[in-house]
């Protein structure tokens, strides 16, 4: 019997057999996906991309360790939601943050490395130039140059290969052989013949420079040997990279930085200069505050307005005398089920200041005709209108589900006391609608905070604000506001200014949601 239950104890070859089967597949693919992900990690540090490279070390060793371990069994199935989360709102939040922290923007994106080669790359014109003429011969092409009368000839050379790893000598020659080229045939293989370098008979190098000049061209700078410093070979003068700026600058005998600097830069942390900049600068500040100020307003009057219009609408639905309210909670639905950005450019057109439809019927009704994209209070009530429409169905939704929990007997018992409807309604209705939906007003007050869309899609954000040093309009809410700066800066792209606001603007909203939280946790406990 002891035997036996050993037996059965042991299993069976085959099962054994199995078991090592799946466990050798497990860990092959484990090996292959951490030895991809390991020489992806290897290629992004090289390119200089370290936060890339980072989060798929980390999101990587997270697979690992949950996939391999029989500890972690049951996290394998919410890994996913794990990775979406740390991909989508952790990482961009960090590297938001981060930005926040530098100079980053179009004229600086580059790292010192980087900026340094460029540098390097760039020529200029250290001889005197030549024309030439490029000719087809029998074998090929061949490039005739003109040196104060003389004709001085390259060897020939295929022009579709063109000999880049070394220079032709070129020799004089009394005529030119072949057919000349056009000029549309040396456009075409501008490419192929910049890559030749031809050697004068005095030993000068030179190089194509123009469609029609052969010129002597040297480096315009020159690393020294400090790994840092650029000599520049045309002026002489010493370029040292400024680190609290972040570009390269000309320097005096002392090591003091002057005149201007050169361009491209590169990316240095500059502290909290980008949030110093939003408290200090007027052209900044002045349309930040007055910008915030607008975006509390709007996101506030549009909870408002939604819930007082929904609620009315849902208790009018509801009200069992009216006949055909399923046709007219149908026809009220409709603007929730239409996508919001169709809604949104049909009303740009009607309000129209030339020719939508509500400034003529205004015309002609009394007699006035609103600038609703040029005036900035008429901007704005458009702004507060339309979003009032796009948004009273789904209050009318919540308060329609809402009135079916409320008890009759309520309405019964004021009713015998005397009580009308308005008087039931302020005193029974809005009292027991109003605490179910402080969680989701405050939702609601947290997305229209950060209404994008809707701002971007009816006015851009305008009309533009005057003497500001940062793109912003008088209907921008604070994230347009970042968008502006972030892509449409009229003095460049300020990415980390950007970051600087965004990051503002993520602290404001996690004061929101945390208000949000307090306000369910004391509703659970009264409940």
């Amino acid at each position: 019997m002891q035997a036996v239950q050993g037996a059965e104890f042991l299993g069976s070859p085959k099962e054994s057999s199995k078991l090592n089967y799946r466990k050798w597949l497990k860990w092959s693919l484990l090996g292959i996906i951490g030895t991809v992900n390991g020489y992806a990690t290897v290629l992004m540090y090289a390119q200089g991309e370290i936060p890339f490279a980072l989060l798929t070390v980390v999101l990587t060793a997270l697979a690992l360790y949950i996939f391999g371990s029989k500890k972690t069994y049951a996290q394998r199935y919410i890994y996913p939601g794990i990775a979406g989360m740390i991909m989508f709102v952790i990482f961009p939040l960090i590297y938001t943050v981060g930005l926040a922290f530098t100079n980053y923007s179009a004229s600086n994106q580059l790292s010192l490395e980087r900026t340094q080669s460029v540098l390097q790359q760039r020529t200029f014109l250290s001889g005197s130039s030549y024309g030439f003429d490029l000719y087809q011969v029998d074998n090929g092409y061949q490039l005739i140059i003109k040196d104060n009368g003389a004709l001085l000839a390259s060897d020939v050379f295929d022009l579709n290969n063109p000999p880049s790893d070394k220079s032709m000598a070129l020799h004089q020659v009394d005529a030119t052989l072949g057919k000349k080229a056009v000029i549309k045939t040396i456009i075409k293989n501008r490419s192929n013949l910049s890559t030749i370098e031809l050697t004068m008979p005095d030993g000068a190098e030179i190089r194509m420079s123009g469609l029609r000049k052969f010129a002597a061209e040297s480096a315009l700078f020159t690393l020294q040997k400090d790994g840092e410093s650029l000599l520049n070979n045309r002026t002489g003068q010493t370029f040292k990279p400024n680190m609290e700026i972040g570009y390269y600058q000309p320097v005096d005998e002392k090591g003091f930085f002057i005149d201007k600097p050169i361009s491209p830069g590169f990316v240095v942390g500059v502290g909290g200069a980008n949030f110093e900049r939003v408290m200090t600068d007027d052209g900044i500040k002045e349309p930040f505050v007055g910008i915030f100020v607008w975006t509390i307003v709007f996101a506030f009057l549009a909870v408002a307005l939604t819930l007082a219009l929904g609620m009315v609408l849902a208790c009018i639905v509801q009200w069992e005398p009216l006949k055909g309210s399923g046709i007219y909670r149908v026809l009220l639905i409709l603007p929730y089920a239409v996508p919001s950005f169709i809604s949104i450019l049909i009303f740009k057109g009607l309000f129209n200041q030339s020719f939508g439809e509500i400034n003529m019927l205004l015309e002609a009704m009394l007699g006035i005709k609103p600038s609703w994209f040029s005036d900035p209070v008429m901007a704005r009530i458009m702004v507060v209108l339309v979003n009032t429409w796009l948004g009273f169905p789904y209050m009318m939704i919540l308060c329609m589900g809402l009135l079916k929990s409320i008890p009759d007997d309520l309405y019964e018992a004021s009713a015998i006391d005397g009580a009308g409807p308005i008087q039931n309604f302020f005193n029974i209705t809005l009292p027991m609608l109003v605490k179910p939906l402080t969680p989701l007003l405050i939702a609601s007050f947290a997305f229209n905070f950060n209404n994008f869309v809707m701002i971007q899609l009816l006015t851009a954000g305008g009309p533009n604000m005057v003497g500001t040093s940062e793109p912003a309009g008088y209907t921008d809410l604070l994230v347009s506001y970042t968008y502006r700066i972030a892509f449409e800066g009229g003095g460049g792209q300020d990415f980390g200014l950007a970051g600087a606001i965004a990051t503002i603007i993520f602290l404001l909203v996690s004061g929101m949601a945390l208000l949000n939280l307090k306000f369910t946790n004391t509703k659970l406990e009264q409940d």
